[in-house]
Order: structure tokens, then C-alpha cells, then sequence
């Protein structure tokens, strides 16, 4: 009957006590069949005849400190396809699910959630003959401030013993940044974020030392993760440097993003390696606008500017007409200028390649959006997971090898004449990649740090 379901929003909070866990926001989905509860670390174990699981749960987004030990009875492993079509393999127990008035028993199946919104998901099995859903409400069942969490979990926080791991970048709440500062600290390390245009240097032969706002000396990190916006690149690199002099491990080194971040001189490393890329002329005032047009095959072409970023500066000029009205405006500007063949049967996509110390450990297809021909998220782009071929994963690990790059974001674009490399990026996005292909790709960046560093956990911590 009615007047026996309880009535919740698109959101709410619930605990599930017989996990030990006091809090978790939960996404009220009735679109998707089963539940589904954030866990990593899964391992399997017996219990007399009863298979158990264990593993770890952080049930806030984005907080790594609140950390929960979980253990289970598994009642099924099942094959879930989740939203984006992929298809897991999950194993599924039941847990009590309470709110302030309310409890019940549900099913739910253990995923990594890292790249969502939400650490749980309540689907329609769970609500059945219990709830009704006012999408347009949100935590019907009662909010909680961050007071009341961290009162919740105050018993919860897990002491860290693990790496000093500092975060170097421009904006602490880009997703991408969020991301590898949760996985460092769910990984058992401490990790603090540096804003580039704060941080400064004393260089000197006896007790050299980088500063941070306020006198902060940071010459004991165990290791930095460099990510430098374009417009940061000379200052980024010069602090990157100096954190190699003090012995810092740094996840990408500054000679190698320095030649990332070089456009031209970064296709000609690459030439240099054996990696094709698609026909490309370079100008600055050219006088012989025909000739550089010629050079690359004729119209359609890419024009670009040697130090635009993100899409931006990149045109597409698609008669001879409107290649020499672009080239001759860039001209004006007395600006450098890449001149590219068009590549027609890629039609709007390329694919990213997410390699990690030499290994593509996730590959996106980005296709442009309609009446654009660049293939980019910035510009309104569609992801998907891609399956590669040997041959592009290959060129992708070539490339990052060329370019002295322990993580890169390589771009490829597929031609009549096999792949074809367009950029090596050395402070990659993980929203895109992560969304595509659901994989947790900051927790095996933060792997990379440990493997370099030969850190290993502490079991009796």
C-alpha cells in the first residue's frame, strides 16, 4: 500500500551499519536495475563453507580520509552492464540499508565508483514495495552537514604512513586534480596540492630549498606530480628542476614536458624517432603563401598557432581561398604557424592513449560534435572506450618513450595510411578517459609513484 512506502528525492543519505559504515550519499536511480556500492581492494576469502569478501570502502567523494575496513557474505556473483555498456563481473551481498525512520535488507553489488558522483547507487530491485521517488525533491530523509559527517566518522579517519606526495597545479578543484588527490590518500599517503604561482626557490650550492606560501619548506617531499598549465610551463619546469636537484621524485620530468609543450620541435623529436605524423609545414611570415599550401597536399588544411592550446588557435580552412586569408592574417600577427594536411576519412575522431611507464593503460575515441572538425572534449567532444590496434599502441608508447614522458596523454588519428600521431600531452585530463573506459587511472598513477620509489605498504599499520 501507499501509505506504507516511504517517499524519497533523487538523493539521500543512508547508513549501512552492518558494514560499520555511518554515512554514505546514495544517487535513488530507478532507471537501473541493481545496487551498486563503492569498494576497492576486493578480495575474496573462505569462511568455513562461505565464500566472504573483504574490502575497502571511502565513503566520501573526493575525501580520501574516511576510510572503512568492510567485510560481507557474498550471495551471488553476477555479470552487470553498467550505463555505459561495459560489462563487469561483480560480486553481490546483502547489507542492512537505514535512515533515520527507516530499515531494510537490500542487495547490492560491489564496483570501484571512483569516477562517479555518487559512492552508492540505489536501483529499483532495492526500492521495490518500499519507496516512491519525487525526482524533483533531494534528501527527504534528513541532510547532514560536514559537521555531522566528520562527527559520524571521527572514529574512522585512518592515519596515514605512508609517502609525502605534493600536487603541482593551478587549480585544486579541477577534476583531474581531485582525482589524484583522492586516490594518493585512499592509497594510504599523504598528499598536499602547491599552487605553481606560490611556490618560489632559493638557489643556493650549500642549502638550496624550494619555499611555499608562508615560508613552507618543501625539500621532504617524497615525490611531486607535475601538472602545468601551458601559460605556466617555464615557471612550472623551473620548480620541477628543482625539485630533481633536491632528490624529489617527480613524476614527469621537466626536460621531457618542456618538449612536450614545444609543438614544432616535438613533431621533429618525433620524426626523428621513426613515428609518422601527417605532412606538416611551419612559417612565420611565409611570402610564399601558394608554396606552403603545396608543401602539404593543398586544400582542405589545418592551420595552427604554434602556441595555442586546447583547440584554440586551430582552423580549418577548406578552400585555397580560405587557406591563404587565414595564413595571411596569422601574418599580421607576425605569429609562428603550423600548416597541416587534412585528414578526411578520420572523420571528426582520434583516439587518446593514456600511457603510464610505458604501457597504454586506457584508450578513448573522442568524435567532434556536429559542424566541428576537432575531435575535442573542451569543444563539446563525445568520449567512448576504443579498442586499439597493436600497431597504434605501439606508436603510443614510441611516443612517450621519444618524448622522456613517464605518464602522457597521446593523441593518434587514424589515416589511409595507418595511424598517425598529432600530439603527446604531458599533464593529461582524467575525466574524459576515466568516464569512457571506467577505469581508475589516478590510483595507478599513484601505483607508479610507489613503484619507482619501492614503497611498499606497511601490513601492521
Amino acid at each position: 500500500m501507499l501509505s506504507e512506502k516511504i517517499i524519497v528525492g533523487s538523493e539521500e543519505w543512508f547508513s549501512l551499519p552492518d558494514l560499520g559504515i555511518p554515512a554514505v550519499k546514495a544517487r535513488i536511480d530507478s532507471g537501473a536495475k541493481t545496487s551498486s556500492l563503492h569498494a576497492v581492494n576486493i578480495e575474496p576469502y573462505k569462511k568455513g563453507h562461505e565464500t566472504w569478501v573483504s574490502f575497502d570502502m571511502f565513503p566520501i567523494q573526493y575525501n580520501g580520509k574516511k576510510h572503512i575496513q568492510c567485510t560481507a557474505k557474498v550471495i551471488d556473483k553476477r555479470i552487470i552492464k553498467s550505463s555505459t555498456g561495459n560489462k563487469e563481473n561483480r560480486f553481490v551481498i546483502r547489507t542492512t540499508l537505514r535512515s533515520q525512520d527507516f530499515s531494510t535488507d537490500i542487495e547490492v553489488t560491489l564496483t570501484n565508483r571512483d569516477s562517479m558522483g555518487y559512492r552508492m547507487l540505489l536501483g529499483r530491485e532495492a526500492m521495490m514495495g518500499r519507496m516512491l521517488v519525487d525526482p524533483e525533491q533531494g534528501f527527504l530523509l534528513g541532510e547532514m552537514s560536514d559537521e555531522e559527517i566528520d562527527k559520524a566518522y571521527n572514529s574512522n579517519t585512518s592515519e596515514k604512513t605512508g609517502l609525502r606526495i605534493g600536487l603541482l597545479a593551478s587549480n585544486p578543484n579541477l577534476y583531474s586534480n581531485r582525482r589524484i588527490m583522492e586516490a594518493a590518500e585512499r592509497l594510504g599517503h599523504t598528499v598536499d596540492f602547491y599552487n605553481i604561482r606560490q611556490c618560489y626557490i632559493k638557489l643556493n650550492a650549500e642549502t638550496p630549498e624550494i619555499h611555499y606560501r608562508g615560508g613552507q619548506i618543501l625539500n621532504d617531499l617524497d615525490a611531486i606530480i607535475p601538472r602545468i598549465r601551458p601559460s605556466l610551463t617555464y615557471y612550472g619546469c623551473a620548480l620541477t628542476t628543482q625539485f630533481e636537484n633536491l632528490g624529489v621524485l617527480c613524476l614527469n620530468k621537466a626536460s621531457a614536458i618542456s618538449k612536450s609543450r614545444d609543438k614544432l620541435y616535438s613533431l621533429q623529436l618525433l620524426l626523428n624517432n621513426g613515428i609518422d605524423i601527417p605532412t606538416t609545414g611551419f612559417a612565420n611570415s611565409p611570402l610564399d603563401t601558394n608554396d606552403l599550401i603545396k608543401m602539404v597536399g593543398g586544400s582542405p588544411l589545418i592551420i595552427k598557432l604554434l602556441e595555442g592550446t586546447q583547440g584554440k588557435g586551430v582552423v580549418l580552412a577548406e578552400t585555397k581561398k580560405a587557406a591563404e586569408s587565414v595564413i595571411n592574417a596569422f601574418k599580421s600577427l607576425n605569429a609562428n604557424i603550423l600548416v597541416q594536411e587534412f585528414i578526411k576519412e578520420a572523420n571528426g575522431k582520434d583516439i587518446r592513449c593514456f600511457v603510464i611507464d610505458g604501457k597504454v593503460v586506457a584508450s578513448m575515441q573522442r568524435t567532434a560534435p556536429p559542424g566541428e572538425f576537432r575531435a575535442n572534449v573542451h569543444l563539446g567532444g563525445i568520449t567512448s572506450s576504443v579498442k586499439i590496434t597493436a600497431e597504434e599502441r605501439k606508436l603510443a608508447i614510441k611516443a612517450t618513450k621519444a618524448m622522456g614522458l613517464h605518464v602522457a596523454g597521446v593523441d593518434i588519428i587514424r589515416s589511409s595510411k595507418g595511424p598517425l600521431l598529432l600530439e603527446v600531452n604531458s599533464s593529461p585530463g582524467l575525466e574524459g578517459i576515466e568516464a569512457a573506459t571506467e577505469k581508475d587511472i589516478a590510483s595507478i598513477m599513484i601505483k607508479s609513484i610507489e613503484k619507482h620509489l619501492d614503497w611498499k605498504k606497511d601490513v601492521n599499520s
